[in-house]
């Protein structure tokens, strides 16, 4: 189902919900002293909801910079590729032409092998592990006879260390990344509360009470549901594609 129909439906199946809770609470609860309760129940909401929206806006924040480093970090990863690719042609022999073809390999190896272990969470194969450190040995033993070429070896070797780096800041990130457990305990918890808190108000009517309380759930769940969306870079709502090795295959090719 489409991400945002799915979205829709959390939001106002919750909308649906605190209404729901809210009438039985008005209908069923006790009204003696509700009006007396808003003083003290409006501190409470205060600091409840002050702390869950600094938490979700937190988390949020967290998690669009990863999403933002998770792509820029693709296409430094597959420039330095390219960089390097271009710099080892400049070298003596087939080096070039041997960088050239472990270089298209590495970058089909992370598009069509890697991807989608990063999106279903899967275990990383060796495979580009293995064609890194084959074009990092290519590099190292060719020969420079001059100034130049040496310094075309020094800058491909240093691309390739770009893209290790990239490399491993990557499969690190996707080992790492996310919202832990506890996070995602209070996370709720928090959005449980804030969401209840409002039935202990008195003072408004019953139809007004219904709409403040079930677009505050709406709003609630809309930023955890986007926050869910959000957790895998690769997947859900970011969707992180591997663009930057397609068209480094494309510019490789």
């Amino acid at each position: 189902m489409n991400v945002y129909v799915t979205g829709v439906f959390w939001v106002v199946g919750a909308a649906i919900a605190a209404a729901v809770i809210g009438y039985l609470v008005r209908r069923f609860g006790w009204d003696e002293g509700r009006r007396d309760n808003n003083d003290a129940a409006g501190q409470v909401f205060t600091i409840v909801g002050g702390l869950h929206a600094v938490l979700v806006a937190f988390v949020l924040i967290s998690l669009f910079d990863a999403v933002t480093s998770t792509r820029e970090g693709s296409y430094t990863e597959a420039e330095g590729l390219v960089a390097a690719t271009w710099s080892a042609q400049a070298l003596p022999g087939d080096t070039g032409e041997q960088v050239r073809h472990l270089a298209i390999a590495y970058a089909t190896t992370v598009s069509k092998q890697e991807w989608p272990r990063l999106i279903d969470d899967g275990p990383i194969p060796e495979t580009g592990w293995t064609q890194l450190d084959q074009m990092r040995r290519v590099v190292a033993n060719a020969q420079a006879g001059d100034d130049w070429t040496n310094d075309r070896k020094k800058d491909a070797a240093a691309q390739l260390w770009q893209v290790y780096q990239a490399r491993q800041t990557r499969i690190t990130g996707a080992e790492t990344d996310g919202v832990g457990s506890v996070m995602w305990f209070a996370l709720i918890l928090g959005s449980v509360i804030s969401i209840l808190l409002p039935n202990l108000f008195g003072g408004t009517r019953m139809a007004a009470h219904l709409v403040i309380v079930s677009t505050l759930a709406g709003t609630i769940v809309l930023l955890l549901y986007a926050i869910f969306q959000l957790q895998n870079p690769y997947a859900g709502g970011a969707n992180v594609h591997p663009d930057a090795f397609t068209t480094a295959i494309s510019r490789l090719g």
